[in-house]
């Protein structure tokens, strides 16, 4: 007969657990010395108890039906397809193709692609109903499983402007897309560029709920899941949350429109934290940031390869940044179990405390004029800058440390021969409805100062 061990043991309180390491402290002060402030205003206790446990929001979140997805820039067709192709044959599920103008031939690009068996997102960087509608015809014939990843806001905030149509503008054009019965998603949120940018996880999270709400109220017909493209960062448990914070969110607010389609996120390391020097620790960063993008839900998972910020798109470093997630699939069993995360009191307090402040700062935005009023004015990329600018101090002052560089650097690294890409913020004046949100590195200007020096 099996028995219970636990009932040979007394059960203990939070308060004696308390008492037990004040004890052990030896008269530190136990607010002092062992609860940390996040830069989400959200203090993080040494242990969690289950007497101290209010309520678990329900979220349900597959792992065992993440996909790991392969991004392709498209240029010339051909090569792409060969790439495709190589790319599916080594463990990729799903495709991520970046096209920059509608001259493409999409119909030739997808004509020999396996498409019953991979899933599509398209990053398209303007906005055509004629493209679309190709890629509509070829979802419809082959059955297909296909993201489009319009997001006319988010260009907006990323380059100033709104893409440029035919139509009278952008959302009248996403009318017209959306009026007819489509099989493909069309709508998505560029949630990744307020990560890189620097905004704290509260403000990823209202931003992009405000943003996905700006498209209910403009959309007539939304009948497709809703894409949130995710960075990711280093910060382990707090990164399951916010994904896991998004999803019920998102849930919460769509059902006031009687959209009851779970969205699909998307997610890729973020940029923010990734170093030109010592480029090898960038690998370590995105094994985390891709362990916590499957444990917080994520429907797709494009790893970042280790040289992405120096190197063109090479067969190396795509095929070390897919093996990463195909261990972590295959060989670490992080595939298995649904719902992970459920059961941590940890976890589960930070996706509460995430949860909570993040629906107070969307509701004082709605209440204030909406996301896009105040991305016009200003007010969204001022705030963005403002978490932007306390990271930075920190990184300045090495209380927030990235390994070889400003914590352990090899002085004799050298990178300016191997420089394939401009790995730093790029300069280009022109004319915009509104100044952008700018992506930025925190170790930038250390970079800058070490390649003048070579």
């Amino acid at each position: 007969m099996a028995t219970n061990l636990f009932d040979d043991f007394n059960p203990v309180s939070s308060k004696e657990w308390k008492q037990k390491i004040q004890f052990e402290l030896n008269g530190a002060d136990y607010n002092e010395t062992l609860i940390w402030n996040s830069p989400e205003d959200i203090k993080v206790k040494p242990f969690y108890h289950k007497d101290e446990f209010t309520k678990a929001y329900p979220v349900s979140t597959k792992a065992t039906e993440f996909k790991i997805c392969q991004n392709i820039f498209v240029y010339d067709v051909e090569k792409s397809i060969e790439r495709a192709l190589d790319s599916i044959n080594r463990g990729a599920e799903s495709l991520r193709f970046t096209i920059e103008n509608d001259t493409i031939d999409i119909e030739k690009l997808l004509a020999k692609l396996p498409l019953e068996k991979v899933t599509l997102h398209f990053n398209l960087t303007f906005l055509s109903i004629d493209f679309v509608k190709k890629i509509e015809i070829i979802a419809k014939e082959k059955n297909a499983t296909i993201f489009c990843n319009l997001d006319p806001i988010g260009q907006l905030a990323k380059d100033g402007n709104w893409f440029i149509t035919k139509e009278k503008n952008n959302f009248e054009t996403l009318n017209l897309l959306s009026k007819e019965e489509t099989t493909t998603s069309l709508i998505s949120i560029n949630s990744a560029l307020y990560q890189n940018a620097g905004a704290n996880m509260v403000q990823q999270i209202a931003y992009s709920l405000a943003h996905a709400n700006e498209y209910f109220n403009k959309i007539t017909i939304i009948n497709q899941p809703i894409v949130f493209e995710v960075a990711v960062g280093t910060n382990y448990f707090f990164e399951i949350a916010k994904l896991r914070a998004l999803r019920l969110l998102f849930n919460i607010i769509a059902k006031e429109y009687n959209h009851n389609l779970d969205c699909n996120i998307i997610v890729s390391p973020t940029k923010r934290n990734k170093t030109l020097y010592d480029y090898n620790v960038n690998m370590l960063r995105t094994t985390t940031e891709c362990m916590s993008a499957i444990l917080g839900g994520a429907n797709a998972i494009a790893n970042l390869p280790y040289d992405a910020l120096y190197h063109k798109d090479n067969e190396f470093g795509d095929r070390i940044a897919r093996n990463q997630l195909l261990i972590l699939k295959h060989e670490s069993y992080f595939d298995k179990v649904n719902n992970p995360a459920d059961g941590s009191y940890y976890i589960e307090n930070i996706t509460n405390q995430l949860a909570e402040k993040s629906l107070a700062l969307f509701k004082d935005i709605e209440a204030n004029g909406g996301f896009l009023k105040q991305l016009n004015d200003g007010l969204i990329k001022r705030k963005i800058q403002e978490s932007a600018d306390k990271e930075q101090e920190l990184f300045d002052t090495g209380k927030e440390i990235l390994l070889g560089t400003n914590k352990y650097p090899n002085k004799d690294d050298r990178m300016k021969h191997d420089l394939e890409l401009f790995p730093f913020v790029k300069q280009n004046p022109r004319k915009t409805l509104i100044t952008p949100i700018i992506e930025k590195r925190l170790s930038e200007k250390i970079e800058q100062e070490r390649l003048d020096k070579e």
